[in-house]
Formats: structure tokens, C-alpha cells, sequence
């Protein structure tokens, strides 16, 4: 049976995602079921050789285009509407088989940049051009905003990632808040260019990019690595995300006095495109 992931598992996003009108939020929801489908496949727990035959046939699924699986259909849908780069769904594809190793460790900022592009930031950039974004810096921005939230995730997520054997930041206090002091660039980089969503779409963006970012403050209070390892997943509770999209109201029309500001991030872009041309993705 068909499931619609985004509803089930992005609480976040979901949440958000009331925001956006029905047809777009559709659109979202089917990158958002095939992404979660692809990252399923290399976190459930199974060894590995049976999570990389599974990578390999989901893969093979879309490269034919068996549109007998239905998220595959929906994503070539999206993938057609939006004239969205193959090339960004291989970056994908890229970054999740990164995962698919017995032991999986990150040890330069250019390894750590790569990787959060491949998984997150391609799916920042496609939401871009489901929202219809055109500009060239504000497409980059849509990728800034995705490495912040990946950024985040890996901040949250460091004694469930070693569980695993994944190490993509040290395993302690230090690390993980300067991880989300980079994640904090991200996210202030992708601010002014929201503007260039159209007006119907900007708002849940806002709410989105404010609620993922209160996950990072939240990290912080904890305030060391003990009271780190044993709060479990941080999230942002139901009375957090309602502060947070009060104070995205005050975003939205401070958007309205801000003249959209160059990619402050061509520095990072630089790194990324030592390996992948961005350009051909945008």
C-alpha cells in the first residue's frame, strides 16, 4: 500500500506543510515519500549486503522508470512538471550510498560539505523548483537551507549515528556546537532569498527554515554531553512550533523591507564544485 511519508515521519516538515497550497504540498509530498524511501533503505536495521541489494533495486527502478512502483511514478511526475535536473536525484543517490558501508567516517570540512549537499541540499533544491524559484542565488540559497538542516540532523543525531558505526562529526560537546554555529550560516544565508518564492509558497518555507533551526537551540540547552546523550531525539514540541511560526509571521514581512542579497556561501559552493558541478544542477 501506498504510503504518504511526509505526514508519517517529517513532523517538521508536515507541519509546515499546512502553509502550502494542496497541489504544491502534493507535489512536496512525493520528493518527500521518495527521498524517505531511499534513506529508509540504508537505516533500517538489516545487514548490509540486503540494504545495498535493496539501494541497488529501488535504483534500477528509477533509472527504467518502473512506474509500477508508485513513488517512482510520482517523482518522474514532479521530475517533468519542474524540469528538475536527473543529475540532482544522482547526487542523491550518491550521498546515501555513502551510508552503505560497515563503517562510515567524515573527516574534512570538503567530505562533510559534499555529503550534506548530496542528501539534503539536492532536496532543498529541488523543493526550490517545485515552488517555482528562477533565480540562480536564490536556487543556491534553496541549497544552503538544505546543508543547514542536514547540518542540524547531524548535530541531533551523534550517539544514534555511532550506534550505527557513522561518524560524521566527533562525538563530543565542542563539535556539535560548531557544527551547528556552520549550520547557523546556512541557515542565515538562505534568508533573503525566501523572498523569491512566490508569495502563496513563502510562508510555510519561513516555518519550515524557523522550526528546523529551533531543533539546533535546543541541542544547545542541553549545554554539555552528558545531558546530550541522555535527552534522546530533540525535537521541537508542539507549543515550539507554534512560538516558532508566530515569530516566521515576523519574517515573512521583514522579507518585504530586504532587497535580496548576493550567495554569501560561494566560498562552500566552491568546495562542493571541486566534485559536482552545481551549476549543471541548477
Amino acid at each position: 500500500m501506498y504510503k504518504n511519508y511526509l505526514s508519517i515521519y517529517a513532523k517538521s516538515f508536515s507541519w509546515a506543510g499546512f502553509f502550502l497550497p494542496k497541489k504544491i504540498y502534493n507535489k512536496c509530498s512525493s520528493l518527500y515519500d521518495f527521498c524517505r524511501t531511499v534513506d529508509d533503505i540504508a537505516d533500517q536495521e538489516s545487514k548490509l549486503n540486503i540494504k545495498v541489494k535493496q539501494f541497488n533495486e529501488f535504483k534500477n527502478q528509477f533509472i527504467k522508470k518502473d512506474f509500477s512502483n508508485q513513488i517512482i511514478k510520482n517523482i518522474y511526475e514532479v521530475i517533468d512538471d519542474f524540469g528538475i535536473s536527473k543529475k540532482i536525484v544522482y547526487d542523491l543517490f550518491d550521498g546515501v550510498e555513502t551510508d552503505l558501508k560497515n563503517e562510515v567516517k567524515i573527516s574534512s570540512k570538503k567530505e562533510l560539505l559534499i555529503y550534506s549537499y548530496r542528501v539534503a541540499g539536492t532536496v532543498g533544491l529541488m523543493m526550490a523548483k517545485i515552488l517555482n524559484v528562477k533565480k540562480q542565488n536564490s536556487l543556491k540559497s534553496a541549497i544552503d537551507l538544505g546543508i543547514a538542516m542536514q547540518l542540524t540532523n547531524i548535530a541531533r543525531d551523534v550517539v544514534e549515528d555511532n550506534k550505527k558505526n557513522r561518524k560524521y562529526i566527533n562525538s563530543n560537546f565542542e563539535s556539535i556546537r560548531n557544527t551547528l554555529k556552520t549550520a547557523d550560516t546556512f541557515y542565515d544565508s538562505s534568508f533573503s532569498s525566501i523572498r523569491d518564492i512566490p508569495i502563496r509558497c513563502r510562508f510555510a518555507i519561513l516555518v519550515a527554515r524557523r522550526v528546523y533551526r529551533q531543533i539546533g537551540s535546543n541541542i544547545l540547552s542541553k549545554k554539555n554531553i552528558e545531558n546530550y546523550n541522555k535527552s534522546g531525539k530533540i525535537y521541537v514540541s508542539s507549543l515550539g512550533k507554534f512560538f516558532q511560526t508566530i515569530l516566521a509571521i515576523f519574517d515573512f514581512f521583514i522579507l518585504f523591507t530586504m532587497n535580496l542579497k548576493e550567495h554569501n556561501k560561494e566560498a562552500e559552493h566552491q568546495i562542493i564544485n571541486e566534485e559536482i558541478n552545481l551549476n549543471e544542477r541548477i
